[in-house]
Order: C-alpha cells, then sequence, then structure tokens
C-alpha cells in the first residue's frame, strides 16, 4: 500500500490529484470547527468536556461529521444527510417503477437519479437540522449538562431559522466537496470524506483509554486497545476481500468469418454484499424508542423498560436486539441490490451460462440459494463485528462508538481498500513497461 502511494506521488497527474485530494480534505477539517451563529460556544465546550460518552444515534452522527455535531459547527450534519438520501433512493428504486426505469437507462438515468439525491439530501438537512437545533434549546443534547439549556442563548424563531438555514448549506457545501473529490481528486467523495471524519475521531478517543486507564498509568489498556484493534482490522479485511466466484461460460457464436464468444469469467459474490448499510440501519432504528423515550412526558412503565433495557450498549437485551436486526437488515438489503433473476437474463441474453446449470430460470434459483448460503455467515460477521468491541472494551471505559467499534471499523477498511485500488489500477493504466518486455 505504501508503495503504491509512493509511485503515486511520482506520477504528475495523480501527484496533483492526491494533492487536489487532500486539499479538499483540509478545508472540510476547518470547516468542522466553525460555530454556527447563535450558539454559545463557551457552554458548548463546558458540555462537550463534561459529556464522557454520547451512544445512540447522535453519537453515529457526531462519529460520522468528525466530531462536528457536538460541536454544532456549520458541518456539524456531515454527510449523514446524504448516506440516508442514497439508502432511501436505493430502497425506493425497488419500489417505484420510473426510478427503476431510470437505474436501467445508463448514464443519463443515473445523473437523474443523483439529482433526485441532492434534493432529497437538502430536505433532510432540513430537518436534522431543526431537529437539532430543537435539541441544543432544550437542553437535551447534553443530558447532565448544567450549561445545556444555555447552549442557544436567543430562542426566537429568526435565530433558530438561521442555524437550520446555516447546517443546511453547510450540507450542501459538504456534498459539494464530495462530488470535487470524486470528479477531480482519487477515490469516492463522499466515503473519502466519512473515512477523514471517523479517522479524525482516533487521537482523543485512544488518548481518552490512556488516561482513564489504571495499569502502569493507562498504558497497557492503551497498548492492548491498539492490539485489539489491529487483529480486528485483520479479521475485516479477510472477510471483506472474501468471495465466492460462481464460474460462467460463455458460447462460441460464428458472425460472418469472425468468431465471438468462448470466454470464460465468473460472478464474484462477496461474503459482505451488505456492506456497513445493516449497521447503520440497526443502529438508527434502535435509537427510535429511545427517542421517544427522551421527549414523553411523565414516567410510565413502558418508558422505564426503554430506559432501562434499550439506552445502555452494553445491556444483554439491547445486544440481543441489535445483533437480530443487523442480520435482518443484511438479507433484506443483499435482497433489494442483487437482483438473481436479472442476472440470470442478462446472463440469457449474452449467451452465457453456469456449468452444470441450465439458463433462465434454474440458474437464477442457483443464484438465490448460493446467495443465501453466503449472506448467513456474512451477516453473522456483521454482528458479532458491531458487538464484540463493545464487550471486549467494556473494561477499558470504552463506549458503543469507540473507533474500533463495528461502524467505523467496516467504513474504514472499505474505503481504505477500494481507495488504494483505484490507485493501483491507475498506475497500470499509466505503466506499459510490463506489457513491452
Amino acid at each position: 500500500m505504501l508503495s503504491a502511494f509512493s509511485r503515486a506521488f511520482k506520477t504528475p497527474d495523480l501527484r496533483k490529484k492526491l494533492l487536489f485530494t487532500l486539499g479538499i480534505i483540509v478545508i472540510y477539517r476547518i470547516g468542522t470547527h466553525v460555530p454556527i451563529p447563535g450558539v454559545d460556544y463557551g457552554n458548548v465546550q463546558f458540555c462537550v468536556d463534561q459529556a464522557k460518552s454520547t451512544s445512540g444515534l447522535f453519537g453515529l452522527v457526531n462519529m460520522l461529521s468528525g466530531g462536528a455535531l457536538l460541536q454544532i459547527t456549520i458541518f456539524a450534519l456531515g454527510i449523514m444527510p446524504y448516506i440516508t438520501a442514497s439508502i432511501i433512493l436505493q430502497l425506493l428504486t425497488v419500489v417505484i417503477p420510473r426510478l427503476e426505469a431510470l437505474k436501467k437507462e445508463g448514464q443519463s438515468g443515473t445523473a437523474k437519479i443523483t439529482q433526485y439525491t441532492r434534493y432529497l439530501t437538502i430536505a433532510l438537512a432540513i430537518l436534522q437540522g431543526t431537529g437539532l437545533v430543537a435539541t441544543a434549546r432544550t437542553g437535551t443534547l447534553f443530558q447532565g449538562c448544567q450549561r445545556a439549556n444555555e447552549i442557544v442563548p436567543d430562542p426566537s424563531i429568526f435565530v433558530t431559522i438561521t442555524m437550520v438555514i446555516v447546517m443546511t448549506t453547510g450540507t450542501a457545501v459538504v456534498m459539494w466537496l464530495g462530488e470535487l473529490i470524486t470528479d477531480r481528486g482519487i477515490g469516492n467523495g463522499m466515503s473519502i470524506l466519512m473515512f477523514i471524519s471517523i479517522a479524525a475521531t482516533f487521537p482523543a478517543a485512544l488518548w481518552t483509554i490512556k488516561e482513564e486507564g489504571s495499569l502502569a498509568d493507562g498504558w497497557i489498556e492503551f497498548g492492548t486497545v491498539i492490539l485489539v484493534g489491529l487483529v480486528m482490522v485483520g479479521l475485516v479485511v479477510f472477510v471483506e476481500q472474501a468471495q465466492r466466484r460462481i464460474p460462467v461460460q460463455y458460447a462460441k457464436r460464428m458472425i460472418g468469418r469472425r468468431s465471438y464468444g468462448g470466454t470464460s469469467t465468473y460472478i464474484p459474490l462477496k461474503v459482505n454484499q451488505a456492506g456497513v448499510i445493516p449497521v447503520i440501519f440497526a443502529s438508527s432504528l434502535l435509537y427510535i424508542p429511545a427517542l421517544v423515550a427522551q421527549f414523553a412526558g411523565g414516567q410510565s412503565e413502558w418508558k422505564t423498560w426503554i430506559e432501562r433495557n434499550l439506552t445502555t450498549g452494553d445491556h444483554p437485551i439491547y445486544m440481543v436486539t441489535y445483533f437480530l436486526l443487523i442480520v435482518f437488515f443484511a438479507f433484506f438489503y443483499v435482497a433489494i441490490s442483487f437482483n438473481p433473476e436479472e442476472v440470470a437474463d442478462n446472463m440469457k441474453k449474452y449467451g452465457g451460462f453456469i456449468p452444470g446449470i441450465r439458463a433462465g430460470r434454474p440458474t437464477a434459483e442457483y443464484l438465490s440459494y448460493v446467495l443465501n448460503r453466503i449472506t448467513w455467515p456474512g451477516s453473522l460477521y456483521l454482528g458479532l463485528i458491531a458487538l464484540v468491541p463493545t464487550m471486549a472494551l467494556a473494561g477499558f471505559g470504552a463506549n458503543a462508538n469507540f473507533p474500533f467499534g463495528g461502524t467505523s471499523i467496516l467504513i474504514i477498511v472499505g474505503v481504505g481498500l477500494e481507495t488504494v485500488k483505484q490507485i493501483e489500477s491507475q498506475l497500470q493504466q499509466r505503466n506499459y513497461e510490463g506489457f513491452l518486455r
């Protein structure tokens, strides 16, 4: 990996792309530290320093925004609205025939869906910005902080609208920066910004483990966490690279005096076909009961039960529910993102077949059977990756959103592997020496 980066910096056009990407990253990180108007920054810092941990959806969004959410900066919402909009559009593609037709139109249809994603991102940013301002004004954002109700000193409607507009504009700028990286830089822009947001929380989280440790002034806990993180990274890389290759052969056809086809290839089915989406879905869905109980008045039995069982990540009921939701969403997302019948029809159209399997419906049934078989270990792996850090690192004072947790480690490894692959592919396109020898 390091050799690929060094060779990329020696190539002039790749060096320009890498430096452009680094420049956009610097701008993004500066924006995560610029507070929005209408917020008392001193009180925000006081409550942030007082808060020991943040769990639930707030913790997830804060991690994906690089810590900008709790700082209430112009990039407080980060890229979460864009991620949510992309997932919603992907789900609606299966339900709405118009979107499905656009997806099949190729580049023009994809551009149209991308435009819809931008509009939905702005709408979600307005909604989430309004919710963030409301929680900040009521003191819910920092529960237990003495100055939580003083974060927004002026509760007037003009200040509230100004704060929402600034945060929505910040989301639009983040989306634009991501698209700039995609067009003129290296890798997928949104994935790169997500990677940087999570990586930015590493130093503070690791140093907190060291300061709260008691063995050898915290260095033993610090080293243990680093070791556990390296083992998890190796495990995630191994599983993310694992795939089941379905062999495909294409029949030889004679057109005039030329023969076409007769080649052999394969369909790569990844063990973790769903990626990190099931973990995000499960985290968001589990936070809804806690959010409802948080805003509900009084002290009823159902509210007490939710606060006791579904708000802390180390509770057995929470962990079992979290694990089952991840498994369910893994199968659900794979079912809507991979269509065996469509793949079988395309293979039949171009004269392809799986050895020993008839073309058409038997091929679709075989692909569905194999996909279900490999989704089971993939979904169980996602559930374990999401839960093991919570259980293993609980003794070191880590919370559910520790950088080596399920969501963060999956995103970091996935984006890192994809970026390195893109750099290596572009290096191969510019190096013809191997073909000339």
